[in-house]
């Protein structure tokens, strides 16, 4: 059963012997080689990387998607030239893992579905976008195999956040303009400010904020000295502040999801120093008291009692009827091209999506990740983006199992890429912020964050005591 596994989440995979008999790497990688070694530019190439990411990732949440699309082609454009200009060698080919090989397939399934789309030009357009961010992931899954930029963007992000949670709890105290109808007219919440800062919606500020909490919380661990961690638990309060006062339920339900999956990790960390009473009880003990804290806050809060229970209001809330309206016009589109779909992006999804709508229940995408990806590549793009999540999670598992045994202090951040992606799928299953540039470009930081731990496991090793590699004396 292990080595089905073990075949099935390609943790075994010989990728290092198909990349030396593989045509296109052998003849496109390393083709500018010779120009590299006599370029002072390209003796700085990851640092030039790492500072293209820098941008995307400090303007995200404050520059038009226009903007963040130009800077996305600067970076696809010199990740392009890094790899052009590579020498070949075994430290190189480590570069490409299992999860770029499922990125790759997803490509080709999205690909295939904008040849077959009945919107060809919509999703020819759609397609190219996507590309963007799939090249993204490869250039960040590159840059972040250095432990020290891999600290750089992560710590970049969390001062970013900060300043937009900042900003969002001043809305909060001063008030704010409501942008959009977020709230029922007729509910008891219509007068409450939902704080978006400056992302214009306060769903979407919530998904931007997801990893903020938890690597602001998994930060107080892996950074040292009091002042550093002062700031870090400093970030973790108001991110969590700025992400609850949304009063975004599906951002509430992936909070909660991220926190249960951080503390479940670091019990796994810490598991071997605890005492056998903390090591049977300490996750028991942390979900009564978060329940009792739910509690407490529903009982007691009225807003955030409203929200809650709205979740199970099913169709006598405006909102939740809105998503069933449109989920039952998503499932006729899935049913009538259920293999491959009707092609990649919500310019495809636009022009498909009137011919089944609702009266008055117009939408420009699914409300939910998973139906988007069925209904956009089908049940074969949905399958492959499962699979590409599972060999992921699974891929994080084997590398924290490494770091664990060398107290590598780098495992803090893999535990908040795992917990990140959690949350960020539970929130993107009633929602689909996930598809807006601010979220995600964090989805594929956190994916690449993953892929960047990554090392061979040979098929007569244990994938959970494979050898480290040179960076886990890294603290």
């Amino acid at each position: 059963m292990n080595l089905v596994w073990q075949q099935f989440t390609l943790s075994t995979l010989p990728l290092k012997q198909y990349l030396a008999t593989s045509y296109v790497h052998r003849y496109l990688v390393g083709l500018l080689s010779s120009w590299r070694q006599t370029s002072v530019l390209l003796q700085w190439g990851d640092a030039i990387a790492a500072a293209l990411l820098s941008l995307v990732y400090i303007l995200a949440p404050f520059a038009s998607s226009t903007l963040v699309g130009v800077l996305l082609v600067a970076c696809v454009g010199f990740w392009l030239l890094l790899t052009l200009s590579d020498e070949p060698s075994p430290t190189r080919a480590s570069l490409f893992t299992p999860i770029h090989l499922l990125v790759l397939l997803y490509w080709g399934v999205a690909l295939i579905a904008t040849a077959l789309s009945p919107v060809k030009k919509a999703a020819l357009n759609d397609l190219a976008t996507l590309t963007l961010y799939l090249l993204l992931f490869t250039l960040c899954a590159r840059v972040l195999r250095s432990p020290r930029l891999r600290s750089w963007i992560i710590s970049l992000y969390l001062h970013v956040s900060l300043i937009v949670s900042v900003y969002g709890l001043r809305q909060w105290f001063f008030g704010a303009a409501q942008l959009a109808t977020w709230v029922d007219p007729e509910s008891p919440l219509s007068k409450t400010t939902r704080v978006y800062s400056y992302l214009g919606n306060p769903n979407l500020l919530a998904g931007y904020l997801l990893p903020g909490v938890v690597f602001s919380l998994v930060a107080i661990f892996a950074w040292q000295g009091w002042i550093k961690k002062a700031l870090a638990l400093t970030m973790l309060i108001v991110n969590s502040t700025c992400l609850i006062l949304t009063f975004s339920r599906g951002g509430w339900i992936g909070l909660l999801v991220a926190v249960l999956a951080v503390a479940a990790l670091l019990v796994y960390w810490w598991g071997l120093e605890m005492p056998p009473f903390w090591q049977t009880w300490s996750l028991p003990i942390l979900l009564g008291s978060l329940i009792g804290v739910l509690a407490i806050a529903v009982i007691f809060v009225e807003p955030v009692r409203f929200r809650v229970l709205s979740i199970f209001a099913d169709r006598r809330d405006s909102s939740n009827n809105f998503r069933r309206n449109v989920w039952d016009a998503v499932f006729e589109m899935i049913g009538d091209r259920p293999i491959i779909g009707i092609g990649p992006g919500h310019n495809s999804f636009n022009k498909v999506y009137p011919l089944y709508q609702r009266p008055r229940y117009t939408a420009l995408s699914a409300y939910s990740i998973f139906l988007e990806v069925a209904v956009e590549t089908g049940l074969i793009g949905l399958a492959c983006f499962l699979w590409l999540i599972i060999v992921t999670f699974n891929a994080a598992l084997i590398q924290l199992a490494r770091l664990r045994q060398s107290a590598n202090r780098q495992g803090f951040w893999l535990i908040g890429a795992f917990a990140s992606l959690l949350g960020m799928l539970a929130h993107g299953t009633v929602d689909t912020i996930w598809f807006r540039p601010e979220v995600n470009t964090l989805w594929w930081l956190m994916v690449a964050l993953i892929a960047s731990y990554w090392t061979p496991v040979h098929p007569d090793q244990n994938p959970e005591l494979d050898s480290p590699n040179p960076e886990t004396a890294t603290n």
